[in-house]
């Protein structure tokens, strides 16, 4: 299984971002996807997740301004990203629970490789 993200790149303080991540590899159900992003030298965070039932969350640093959705059909996750600033500088990685097995539950959890966003001031 494999995790590609896109859509990172360097935008202004106040701007816009889209980012995407597509799933492959021998998928039988994709649980949770979502994103988290680490800055140099500081541990990974969550920025936002959602369910196989669309069920959201966000950390308090985002709510209101990323959006979080998913494609199940084309196994992708999107995150949209407004009103940003400096501080969401950081790499961004997708992350996504999957069931490989039929008729089990078990889940395998993967990383994207990482997009960079850069937020100017």
């Amino acid at each position: 299984v494999q995790l590609q993200a896109s859509g990172g790149g360097l935008v202004q303080a106040g701007g816009s971002l889209t980012l995407s991540c597509a799933a492959s590899g021998s998928i039988v159900r994709i649980n949770g996807m979502g994103w988290y992003r680490q800055v140099r030298g500081k541990q990974r965070e969550l920025v936002a997740t959602i369910t196989s039932s669309g069920v959201t969350n966000y950390e308090d640093h985002v709510k209101g301004r990323f959006i979080i959705s998913r494609d199940i059909a084309q196994k992708m996750v999107y995150l949209q990203m407004s009103s940003l600033k400096p501080e969401d500088t950081a790499v961004y990685y997708c992350n996504a629970r999957v069931v490989r097995q039929w008729g089990r539950s078990y889940e395998y959890e993967y990383w994207g490789q990482g997009t960079l966003v850069t937020v100017s001031s």
